[in-house]
């Protein structure tokens, strides 16, 4: 999820520490065939924090976007090809999706249908039968119109697809802003696989998540081969300069700054693979065949699957390559393994942040005491001020709850565990689990299964007290 920058303060700390060579603690593997679909299959879930987005009766397969930005009238035009599972019957197709766009033409297995909006909701008029899957297309065009963010956060910015004043454009949609640019089920539990086409103008970029493919005239392309919340989709549309490097074991790496105004920052991110292989020594090989970063006027950050989305106030601050540890470690953290609801978020936020800390920490056992020192006295004023990570409040989307209280819970379980153990821990997660959507009950089994040890009680001491836990 986007970084909580106001959590620099704790961390800045340590960044004038004197530092050792953190060792290496296992060499990266080839990762065995994930247990998720092939298909885009998923098991959806209400969503009980957002239950306004969503839609549990469907699980969607497959995300087919033709996409084409024109930005002398600031309108994108699409057609979602979309293969959907139903769930248990339905007697109409319902996706979240924005009113501020008009509907052409929508069909059923290339039959048309009627749709129409039901406030931000599209329904399709066509029933399904349990078990029926079924390829629905809709044809749409309009400006995009952002969603306010439910969160106090200073770095707090509008949702979903964002056009600026010379006409490009940019995304963040955590937790449910994807509906603003194409029509999807909007919640965690639903990952599917997606193709996206955008074509742009000469001399523009059109940037997204997932694999690159060869570009062909003004359209680009992407497709996935895992499965991609709906959150960790991304879109960027502007005149921007492309870097390619390798990370670990050939890793292709493409850094996306825009012209003529990210220069300073290039330095930093075309280090995007060191910091990859930096995490892989410690959770195993990088859960996808390509990564990126890609820099939109923002004063935040977004883990979007395979292609990070930095804002530039980020991209331009010292503590940069610290924040690209963060949002990469989602990437085992949160993109490969997600939550199955917005309640869990704090598994995202607590292994990412958890992994932040030892990267500016490298393997200096004071550093890393003294963060726990300070994020306890932040810890014990976030469980006042917002509450325990466990039951986050649905106005108070990502506050530092989900960061710092979660992140201390895997620091005890590292001091209980040791290295060995504790690391075997994180990559065995994402092994077992990758393509999944997973909470805390599942979390708290896997735990326990995997050290042989009831840590039951720290973890929902952790996720649940009123005060910090001794």
């Amino acid at each position: 999820m986007r970084r909580l920058l106001s959590a620099i303060a704790i961390t800045g700390v340590l960044a004038g520490s004197t530092a050792c060579t953190a060792p290496v603690i296992s060499q990266a593997r080839p990762l065995p065939v994930r247990p998720a679909a092939a298909d885009g299959t998923s098991a959806p879930v209400a969503d009980p924090v957002y239950p306004g987005y969503g839609n549990p009766a469907i699980d969607v397969l497959h995300y087919g976007l033709t996409l084409t930005w024109t930005p002398g009238t600031k309108t994108l035009s699409g057609r979602a090809t979309i293969r959907l599972r139903a769930v248990r019957a339905v007697p109409q197709v319902r996706l979240d999706f924005s009113s501020a766009y008009t509907v052409g033409k929508a069909s059923v297995d290339d039959t048309d249908a009627a749709a129409a909006f039901t406030g931000e909701d599209l329904t399709v008029d066509r029933p399904l039968a349990a078990g029926a899957v079924a390829t629905l297309v809709v044809e749409y065009t309009g400006t995009p119109r952002t969603v306010p963010m439910p969160s106090h956060r200073g770095d707090a910015e509008p949702l979903g697809l964002t056009v600026t004043a010379d006409g490009e454009l940019w995304t963040m949609q955590e937790p449910y802003g994807a509906s603003t640019w194409y029509p999807v089920s909007d919640q965690p539990s639903d990952k599917a696989l997606y193709d996206i086409s955008v074509t742009v103008p000469d001399g523009w970029s059109g940037i997204a998540s997932g694999t690159p493919l060869p570009q062909s005239g003004r359209t680009f392309e992407y497709t996935t081969t895992q499965p991609v919340a709906s959150y960790l989709t991304t879109l960027a549309v502007g005149r921007y300069t492309k870097t390619q490097v390798s990370g670990p074991r050939g890793l292709p790496v493409t850094v996306w700054t825009r012209t003529g105004r990210d220069d300073a920052a290039v330095d930093a991110l075309v280090q995007s693979g060191q910091l990859i292989g930096w995490l892989e020594e410690r959770f195993g090989p990088y859960p996808f065949p390509s990564a990126g970063v890609v820099v939109v006027p923002s004063s935040s950050a977004m883990e979007t699957q395979q292609m990070v989305t930095l804002g530039n106030e980020v991209a331009g601050s010292p503590a940069v390559r610290q924040v690209m540890v963060h949002e990469y470690a989602h990437h085992w953290f949160g993109d490969a393994v997600g939550p199955s609801t917005w309640r869990d978020v704090w598994l995202n936020e607590g292994w990412a942040s958890y992994a932040e800390q030892l990267y500016v920490a490298q393997g200096n056992t004071a550093a890393i005491e003294r963060w726990e020192r300070q994020a306890r006295a932040a810890d014990a004023r976030l469980r006042k001020d917002v509450g325990p990570p466990g039951n986050p409040p649905a106005d108070s989307f990502a506050e530092g709850n989900v960061y710092v209280c979660p992140a201390l819970m895997l620091r005890q379980l590292h001091k209980a565990l040791g290295d060995a153990k504790f690391f075997a821990l994180g990559r065995a997660w994402v092994r077992n689990y990758a393509g999944t959507a997973q909470d805390r009950a599942s979390f708290t089994a896997f735990v326990n299964r995997q050290t042989g040890r009831d840590f039951t009680g720290l973890i929902n001491d952790w996720l649940d007290s009123p005060t910090t836990p001794a």
